[in-house]
């Protein structure tokens, strides 16, 4: 059975650019860049955990990450002004092989 997926927003602030683009690479693979340092991804539970322990390799004692889970009713609230296509509100709930 499929895990359940779910929006997240993943903001880092990383104090050296060789970290920086290594961290930004690496979340290429998982999500979209919304902003330098702020991806949107659709995860499930253990795909978010396994984001969280590549990225910890990463990062150092000065560095900062959150990783912000939105529920469906949040994402049906964004407001994207400036292109309201960027954001769907439902995800796919199953997947054809």
């Amino acid at each position: 059975m499929a895990q359940a997926k779910n929006w997240y927003l993943i903001c880092y602030d990383i104090r050296e650019p060789k970290r920086w683009r290594k961290a930004y690479k690496f979340l290429q693979g998982y999500g979209e860049s919304l902003q330098l340092s702020i991806f949107r991804c659709v995860l499930s539970q253990r795909e978010r955990e396994r984001l969280r322990w590549e990225l910890e390799k990463i990062l150092t004692q000065e560095d900062s990450l959150l990783i912000a889970g939105i529920c469906d009713r949040c994402v049906q609230r964004v407001v994207a002004c400036n292109r309201p296509e960027t954001w769907p509100t439902e995800l796919e709930s199953f997947r054809i092989l």
